[in-house]
């Protein structure tokens, strides 16, 4: 079973793929922990990352390819795989395709998680967390019980990531649709898209994708 996750920065989609990979055995394939692997091996497409990377430039899609296709043929991922974070374009979809084929294999489902952009603009920017302990808070969600004081441990520091402010999140969630919008209907044509309520619970979410993967089979 090889599977695409879509979804905005922030929509919970890197937890949905751990869950799939925790309950079909799918490698998880994010494409930033495996371009950074690739680095820190120093294999020769991982030096060549690093240089473009370093000079500030974009890794082109051949490279992002040639990671991905070194990747799948790990034993881990032969059985299957879970891809988040790529393809993010039409180009890199062809080239997955293209890739996926020689290699006698195919995508079987894509599952996006749709998003209420104003909701999850309020979802990511009220968190913040603890400084000494690192617990999670929401400003609105999950406050501290007591204000200014971590439920944890007592702290009296906390600090937010400075690209959860709702500008960067919205600028981000603008850059994903731009990207992937025209991504949609490609697979949707195929037959191969499903899209799924993001904005819900963890575990409701989670029904959903597993229903929209075990429908693949059929």
């Amino acid at each position: 079973m090889n599977l695409i996750l879509f979804g905005p920065p922030g929509c919970g989609k890197g937890t949905q793929a751990e869950r799939l990979h925790e309950r079909l055995g799918l490698a998880h394939l994010a494409t930033g922990d495996m371009l950074r692997a690739a680095v820190a091996a120093g294999t020769e497409v991982g030096r060549r990352a690093q240089a473009i990377m370093a000079a500030g430039e974009l890794v082109p899609d051949k490279l992002v390819v040639d990671i991905i296709a070194g990747r799948l043929d790990q034993a881990d991922a032969r059985d299957g795989f879970i891809l988040d974070g790529f393809p993010r374009t039409l180009a890199q979809a062809r080239a997955l395709d293209e890739l996926l084929a020689g290699k006698g294999r195919r995508i079987d489902r894509v599952v996006e998680l749709e998003v209420d952009e104003d909701a999850l603009v309020e979802r990511i920017s009220g968190r913040f967390a603890c400084a000494t302990c690192g617990a999670g808070y929401h400003d609105r969600f999950k406050p501290t019980k007591v204000e200014g004081v971590c439920d944890q441990c007592g702290g009296t520091d906390f600090v937010r990531r400075q690209d959860d402010n709702a500008e960067t999140v919205r600028e981000r969630l603008g850059a994903y649709r731009r990207q992937t919008a025209p991504l949609l209907p490609y697979y949707r044509e195929r037959g191969l898209l499903t899209s799924v309520d993001g904005m819900a619970g963890i575990d409701q979410v989670t029904a959903q994708v597993e229903a929209a993967v075990d429908g693949a089979g059929h």
